[in-house]
């Protein structure tokens, strides 16, 4: 089921019909009701896996249980490990089995040596990284005596597979998203109004931005030895767009549905194209990711604690699991090295904490300097999204090998000036907002109210007359 689909338009409004209007007295059946709703929403897809995030689910539940149940500090560390080795296996196995075999199997035939390895034929189960992300710092926590086990295994369940969030994210902590679920939620209208426009914010970013860039981008990257440099540029820059306009565009449709039962999301995306350097960049893109890895990866390592050589390797193993942790390929470890080299010298340095504040907070226009900053960041941030975007790295070196020769000089070959214009005009929305915890909230304050409709009236009509392609979320996949 997709965000952007009919059959969502019909399956939300029922959810919340029963929510608020027939269960609004009872917190368990509430829950409950989330809980089926987030498992038919789940099963839309391939019901097959859904016992997968049952079982994962109840491995968790009853592990948290035993860890906290336990004063050995042997028996705690083997129900954690057991819960943290069951969690990786299956995501290993789902996700990474066939990269290590097949590069296992490549290795070998590079010295002469053939090898016969099983590959498996299964499909990833959407959403695995993100439901077994949940799974593990809830896991962690408790091991770190941060928060109790949750005794009641609706709430727990619910936590895990609320189905604004189970596919894509935000990644939640328990400790922010637990005593939500566990407390009386009442309905609040103006609540439900910003989650409304919320929601038309995010289908505009996915179905008008992200999805027209993405018929071009789609044909660009499929043939890079068929374009111009100013083409493939081109290409960079419309996938640039595309990947920002789907996965915020998904996570503002995800925080804004989950206001309408009462529930507020992390927040998951801070204008990132609007950063004045990679630093910036990685603490406003993908938030409760970079938080994640940050809490569960980078300070256990030893974070900024022990000198500069420490602080470089912790900070490179943060980026290539990143870019590992969002598929089995060969581009997405590239990918991640690349931003770990882009923010290095900050890193040196000590000025990855220069830009905590909005650019040009306060301002209509940028500084020169900041205007220069942002570009240049955007810049570097358009090159490493060619790697992520490419199938291999044979067709991301002859794309990047493409760009850079006489042909970049000439007109594209692609010209599409309404969707450049659109794309102009979103920039200028997002700019006006970015003070704002998105775009369109801005516009509560700025217009008066005949202008702020006749402006969602022109919102909801591009969406649409661009309805009907269907694409899937690109974070999907991961």
């Amino acid at each position: 089921m997709l965000f952007n689909s009919i059959h969502f338009l019909f399956f939300l409004p029922i959810v919340f019909l029963f929510y608020w209007f027939l269960f609004n007295k009872d917190l368990k059946k509430q829950n409950i009701l989330l809980l089926f709703s987030s498992y038919y929403f789940y099963a839309c897809w391939d019901w097959r896996f859904l016992f997968l995030l049952i079982f994962s689910t109840a491995l968790d539940f009853y592990t948290g249980i035993k860890i906290q149940q336990n004063s050995s500090n042997l028996k705690r560390k083997i129900w954690f490990w057991l819960s943290i080795c069951t969690n990786l296996g299956f995501l290993g196995v789902f996700k990474y089995y066939n990269f290590f075999i097949e590069n296992f199997v490549q290795l070998f035939s590079d010295f002469g040596i053939q090898i016969n390895a099983i590959t498996l034929k299964v499909i990833l189960p959407v959403g695995i990284s993100f439901y077994t992300f949940h799974g593990l710092s809830y896991i962690i926590d408790i091991y770190k005596k941060k928060i109790h086990a949750e005794r009641n295994f609706i709430d727990y369940a619910v936590f895990v597979s609320f189905f604004p969030l189970l596919v894509a994210g935000p990644i939640e902590r328990a400790t922010h998203l637990l005593p939500q679920i566990k407390i009386k939620r009442y309905f609040n209208y103006q609540n439900a109004i910003e989650g409304l426009r919320q929601i038309l914010w995010g289908l505009f970013k996915k179905v008008v931005i992200a999805d027209q860039c993405a018929e071009y981008a789609d044909i660009i990257f499929s043939n890079p030895g068929n374009y111009s440099g100013s083409t493939l540029l081109l290409g960079a820059f419309f996938f640039t767009i595309q990947i920002y306009g789907d996965f915020s565009g998904y996570s503002d449709i995800a925080i804004g549905t989950a206001k309408l039962f009462g529930i507020n999301l992390l927040r998951n995306f801070s204008y990132p194209y609007f950063s004045r350097d990679i630093a910036e960049f990685w603490r406003r893109w993908h938030i409760s990711l970079s938080s994640w890895f940050k809490d569960y990866l980078y300070i256990p390592l030893g974070g900024s604690k022990g000198g500069t050589s420490i602080k470089i390797r912790n900070t490179i193993i943060i980026f290539l699991v990143s870019g590992f942790w969002h598929g089995a390929n060969w581009t997405f470890i590239v990918w991640g090295l690349l931003n770990a080299v882009y923010i290095m010298p900050s890193i040196v340095f000590n000025t990855n904490r220069n830009n905590l504040e909005i650019v040009a907070q306060g301002k209509t226009f940028p500084t020169f300097k900041e205007l220069t900053a942002v570009c240049i960041t955007f810049i570097l941030t358009m090159f490493a999204w060619i790697f992520f975007r490419a199938a291999n790295l044979n067709i991301a070196f002859v794309y990047i090998s493409n760009i850079f020769n006489e042909s970049i000089l000439m007109l594209p070959q692609i010209r599409d000036i309404t969707l450049m214009l659109i794309i102009a005009i979103f920039f200028v929305i997002e700019w006006y907002g970015r003070e704002s915890s998105y775009a369109l909230e801005f516009l509560e304050k700025k217009l008066p109210l005949p202008f702020r409709w006749l402006f969602y009236i022109l919102i909801i009509a591009s969406i649409v007359s661009h309805v009907g392609s269907d694409k899937q979320f690109i974070y999907f996949q991961f």
